[in-house]
């Protein structure tokens, strides 16, 4: 933000700030009961994807920036999972969620790009 270093402009950090956006913005509507369950475990896997991709840019070895791409893709594999919990508790639904999961396959496609 305040660094204004190449990573901002990258796709891969645009789309996966819109992803953690997105999860807090779903999750608000969740069962308070939750709020140190379910919800929070989405939220902080959003976050550690965003936060992952742009510790990763600041790697200089390729090895150590593909790891930390790896555990940003991790992370949305989780966000995915947990999502599959919370139709199944009738939290949400796909259709409801179907903008936030064009975002999570969009955000994993781009990272599986970066690690290669």
């Amino acid at each position: 933000m305040f660094l204004e270093l190449a990573h901002t402009k990258l796709d891969a950090f645009q789309i996966s700030k819109e992803l953690v956006l997105g999860c807090y913005k779903e999750t608000k509507s969740f069962p308070s009961e939750e709020r140190f369950g379910i919800i929070q475990q989405i939220r902080r896997a959003a976050l550690s994807v965003h936060l992952n991709i742009a510790e990763g840019c600041s790697r200089k070895s390729a090895n150590e920036r593909k790891r930390f791409y790896e555990i940003a893709r991790g992370s949305i594999i989780e966000i995915d999972s947990a999502l599959d919990i919370a139709i199944a508790l009738n939290y949400t639904s796909k259709e409801k969620l179907n903008e936030l999961g064009q975002l999570i396959v969009r955000t994993f496609q781009i990272i599986s790009k970066m690690i290669r």
